[in-house]
């Protein structure tokens, strides 16, 4: 069997990475999402080891200590981490496995886990993105203001990623970003791996 392939996706507020990671995961058994590690409080709905693993501060610094995060970051009071243990048995099971992280994450992932894919997730244009995000209904005007600087910096970081997808047409984007993860899965290396008995019979004497 072969591995899986560990995939970043970072993008905006507002242009729409998560809907279309949902999607995808819809359409491809192949493809989990990691489920991160957090030390705020659960939200009420939100389900312990689904939406996030929920730990108290004292473990999340433990896993710190024993290198147990691929990337982690602290957002306010709270921090946030990516299980390396759980990454990489799912690689090994097959799996493609995506990170939704923002850019510097994704930095830490790369340094790491140099055979990662990255993708980038833009919208069509600044006006979109603020619509986007006004359609939300659940921030105030300046909130938003502040929303829109913020996205304008993390996009400046799209070079760094070796994929772009603009989120103009959904459906679109959504075959677009599929469309990495099925031509990855073709190349030579994990095609040898994963038919080595195909092509020795196909050129056994």
């Amino acid at each position: 069997m072969s591995k899986g392939t560990l995939y970043v996706i970072s993008a905006p507020s507002g242009a729409g990475k998560t809907s279309l990671v949902k999607a995808l995961l819809e359409r491809d058994p192949q493809v989990v999402v990691s489920v991160s590690h957090t030390t705020r409080d659960a939200r009420p709905g939100e389900v312990n080891g689904k939406d996030y693993n929920f730990v108290a501060m004292a473990e999340f610094d433990q896993m710190i200590g024993q290198n147990a995060f691929l990337e982690y970051a602290e957002v306010f009071t709270n921090k946030y981490g990516t299980s390396r243990l759980w990454v990489e048995e799912q690689l090994d099971k097959g799996l493609d496995v995506i990170l939704e992280i923002d850019w510097q994450g994704a930095e830490q992932v790369r340094k790491l886990m140099p055979a990662c894919e990255s993708v980038f997730i833009i919208p069509p244009s600044r006006e979109a993105l603020r619509s986007r995000l006004e359609g939300r209904g659940q921030d105030a005007s300046d909130v938003i203001d502040y929303r829109m600087s913020q996205a304008i910096g993390e996009m400046s970081h799209y070079a760094e990623f070796g994929y772009l997808v603009v989120n103009d047409d959904f459906a679109g984007a959504l075959e677009q970003l599929h469309a990495i993860f099925i031509a990855n899965r073709q190349q030579a290396e994990k095609q040898h791996q994963r038919h080595a008995e195909l092509l020795k019979s196909l050129l056994s004497d």
